[in-house]
């Protein structure tokens, strides 16, 4: 009955045959298109444009929009596949009559899929910019064919009416600040950028977030003089103290009148000007507030041509000052010059104990120690002693936070200046692995070791192939000198 139902294979199958196969790479090249293009980001695709590469400009074209693109090379990619698989049944129930239906299923199992989704999508994943500039010029010419456009634009319409949410646009960025710390993570640890490079790329970005209280001295650690002080004194202090610019206040240090220059303070006393009041020297001071974020301050900086700016709180008194050098350490780490005082700001005591500066940044002392300190109103140690505790301690008096123990250690007036930290549950803090660049470090020195032991394995196994060609040891003899070279 089997034998009855089939018949030879004729010259239409094989017209209807080559037809298959026609739609089966058409459907190939599709699947191609298809991940080259949605694997290359819109940053990769302006790259590749700005490289002057083949095919680059339409490329980039199509990835500002890809639902312009992607709708219609899958609706593509499904007619290919249905038709041929179509045909294939057509053909083998023809010659091989009830058993097609399995013949044809194999066919388009193995066949369609290896060689229209399996094998082009893979290749396209190893080399996206590749199969993106090839497929773009392409991809392109198809999109704008009038039948393309409106199959593929209703059927857009009717997915959007059935999803929910359809017609509202995606308001998410294509890149995050996470995402470009992780890339800079990355090309670190494949060595395409230096370690010092990566350090800088994390400074630029937090750099942006960072605002002026965080970076300014604190008013108790500001150098200023009173306006009716002479210039030489002034000059003096300003000498004692190593700095080239001093605040000049009226009464209160809220009330700052303007800047004392070291030049011109060395001007006046030559002059002969040296017992006048440093009023009549200094120059008019700028204010900026706290909370102002520090990107733009160092713009103004810049263009005003000024290196010191006194910050002022939301009530209108003198919180500190910052200067230039205060911002340019935010991105290139501290400045250290003849003149500064390098005390530690962590001291480690043994028994997983740290001493600490009381004015550190709680976010600071989290990354170094692995410690889990809480955030608040506070932004330093000594800020957040003061809070839990409610009024000043005194020397030796400790408070417990969030399962540590923080003891006021030293007191300077009434400020803290150093905290002695110990956690009182779970594992003892420490200087390591919780601080990213550490983690970060060591994962890198992992992958290197991991690299030379791989070239090493490889090295002895070529050494073991050609040493018995050269020498003809026996085989215990060939045997202990890999081991011993091992």
């Amino acid at each position: 009955m089997i034998l009855a139902s089939t018949r030879s294979f004729t010259g239409a199958d094989g017209a209807l045959l080559v037809a298959v196969f026609i739609l089966i790479a058409g459907s190939a090249v599709l699947s191609l298109a298809e991940t080259g293009l949605t694997r290359t980001s819109r940053a990769r695709a302006k790259s590749l444009d700005d490289a002057g590469q083949r095919g680059a400009r339409s490329l980039r074209r199509l990835v500002e929009e890809p639902e312009a693109f992607l709708a219609p090379i899958l609706l593509l990619v499904l007619l290919c596949q249905l038709v041929a698989a179509t045909l294939v049944g057509v053909i083998a129930a023809q010659v091989f009559g009830p058993i097609g239906v399995a013949v044809a299923t194999a066919f388009e199992v193995v066949v369609i899929f290896v060689f229209s989704e399996a094998v082009p999508k893979q290749w396209a994943v190893r080399h996206s910019d590749r199969a993106a500039l090839l497929a773009a010029p392409l991809v392109t010419m198809l999109v704008k064919l009038p039948l393309t456009r409106v199959v593929s634009g209703a059927l857009i319409g009717l997915a959007r009416l059935i999803t929910p949410g359809g017609h509202t646009a995606s308001t998410a960025p294509d890149v995050t600040e996470s995402e470009l710390l992780a890339f800079a993570d990355v090309a670190a640890l494949d060595e395409a950028i230096e370690s010092d490079e990566r350090v800088l790329i994390h400074s630029i970005i937090e750099f942006g977030d960072t605002i002026v209280r965080e970076v300014m001295v604190p008013r108790p650690d500001v150098v200023a003089v009173e306006d009716s002080v002479e210039a030489g004194a002034v000059l003096e202090r300003a000498i004692e103290a190593g700095y080239s610019r001093i605040p000049v206040f009226n009464q209160s240090l809220d009330d700052v009148i303007g800047i004392a220059f070291t030049k011109d303070l060395i001007r006046a006393a030559r002059s002969g000007k040296e017992h006048s009041p440093v009023s009549q020297v200094c120059r008019p001071a700028n204010y900026v507030p706290e909370t102002k974020r520090v990107a733009p301050l160092m713009r103004e900086m810049q263009a005003g041509q000024f290196h010191l700016a006194i910050v002022i709180d939301e009530y209108g008194g003198t919180a500190g000052v910052v200067t230039l050098e205060d911002l340019i350490e935010e991105l290139v780490g501290e400045i250290v010059d003849e003149f500064d005082v390098d005390d530690p700001l962590i001291v480690p005591l043994g028994g997983g104990q740290f001493r600490v500066s009381g004015k550190m940044d709680v976010d600071e002392v989290n990354e170094l120690l692995g410690a889990d300190l809480p955030a608040g109103d506070w932004d330093s140690i000594g800020g957040l002693v003061l809070a839990v505790s409610g009024h000043l301690p005194s020397e030796g008096e400790s408070v417990e936070v969030d399962g540590h123990l923080l003891v006021a250690e030293k007191l300077q007036g009434r400020r803290i200046g150093s905290v002695r930290i110990v956690r009182l549950h779970g594992p003892a803090l420490h200087t390591g692995p919780k601080n990213p660049d550490q983690e970060w470090l060591a994962e890198r020195a992992q992958r290197v070791a991991e690299r030379e032991e791989r070239s090493g394995d490889r090295s002895d196994r070529g050494d073991r192939e050609v040493r018995p060609e050269r020498s003809e040891p026996s085989d215990d003899t060939a045997g202990a000198e890999g081991e011993g070279r091992r």
